[in-house]
């Protein structure tokens, strides 16, 4: 079967992106490894709840439902996308994992799939950032009575038996799974060496993203002074920080593991019953048979282009600007390569790379 486009990821990126390419006119499909829309949400962990109030939590098109300044919790999120997707009849193919996209014999695209193989003009990778969990070495080395989770496989504290539990990682899921141990009795050793500055969720008044809103901090673009300092700091968003290391063993770099314990880099050593690894992701494109990748695995493109003709990407963090990857600014980035394709399909189709 052959299409006009194909957009690989049906979250937000993919369905904001469905939303203005029906507006324009472009044929497409969205393809979706999930059995249902917003199931990479529901599989996060339980008291997950956003940063951004419901008022800068939506897709274009259609308003968050709910109070407008309040929280959404992930399930909500789910719920929303799902909704979504079935208000604007979006074409999602569910339970279709892409197992392949590779350069066709006459240009364009041939998209193998878990339910077949397509043919496309243009593919788009919104398939988000975060692929693959990392975690470091050393833990290969804990002992097997230590259990031992990545934050992307972290639920609740029942999860997690005994009384310490160690959080590696500083971040904002770092910080925050911390202090839900905490909050249910765990002692918790924190390992982190830095944490990013702290920002209030509300501040005079109002919510930190009316703020960023009014501001055009969202808008920033990692190329702009303000945007680069931004991202180099990673600001921990609405947890007490100051709070929580009164009840955490802060400590700092894990440099290796003994048994049941945790090493430091100060010389220290901290026992431990479970770990959970709030280290991070690295990005992961194993069925994409396009050279766009850097040696790291992370696609080369500026603002999602690529250099190869067709090949894009949307939802990356800063892809264009603070809010690329943000639920509620994702839409903007989606309108902009939308018109992009629509305007692509009006010119004469590209010579193919191969044939080239």
């Amino acid at each position: 079967m052959e299409l006009d486009t194909v957009v690989v990821g049906g979250g937000q990126a993919g369905l904001a992106l469905g939303h203005h390419l029906r507006r324009a006119g472009v044929p497409f499909a969205i393809l979706d490894a999930y059995a249902r829309v917003g199931d990479a949400w529901r599989q996060r962990w339980d008291s997950l709840t956003l940063f951004t109030p419901r008022r800068f939590s939506a897709l274009p098109g259609l308003p968050f439902p709910g109070d407008p300044d309040g929280h959404p919790g992930k399930d909500e999120v789910a719920d929303y996308l799902a909704t979504y997707a079935a208000h604007f009849d979006l074409p999602v193919r569910l339970g279709c994992r892409v197992t392949s996209v590779r350069p066709g014999t006459a240009g364009g695209f041939t998209v193998d799939t878990s339910t077949g193989t397509l043919r496309a003009r243009r593919v788009v990778v919104a398939a988000g950032a975060f692929h693959t969990p990392w975690v470091p070495e050393v833990s290969d080395r804990l002992a097997p009575g230590v259990t031992q989770l990545h934050s992307s496989a972290y639920r609740n504290p029942e999860q997690l038996p005994g009384p310490v539990v160690a959080v590696v990682g500083g971040g904002n899921t770092g910080v925050q799974i911390a202090a839900e141990l905490a909050d249910h009795g765990r002692r918790v050793v924190l390992a982190a060496p830095a944490i990013g500055p702290v920002l209030p969720q509300r501040w005079l008044g109002r919510d930190i993203f009316w703020w960023f809103s009014r501001l055009g901090t969202m808008r920033l673009s990692a190329e702009s002074r303000l945007g680069g300092r931004i991202a180099a700091q990673n600001p921990i968003i609405g947890t007490d920080v100051t709070g929580l290391l009164r009840r955490v063993d802060r400590v700092g770099r894990v440099v290796d593991v003994e048994g049941d314990a945790l090493l430091l880099a100060d010389g220290g050593r901290r026992r431990v019953d479970a770990v959970v690894w709030a280290t991070g992701f690295r990005p992961r494109y194993p069925w994409l048979e396009v050279p766009v990748l850097d040696p790291s695995g992370a696609p080369v493109q500026r603002e999602g282009v690529t250099d190869w003709p067709g090949l894009y990407f949307l939802g990356l963090p800063w892809q264009r600007t603070r809010g690329s990857a943000v639920l509620g600014w994702v839409g903007r980035d989606a309108e902009v390569l939308a018109a992009r394709l629509a305007e692509d399909r009006r010119l004469p189709a590209p010579a193919s790379a191969v044939a080239a």
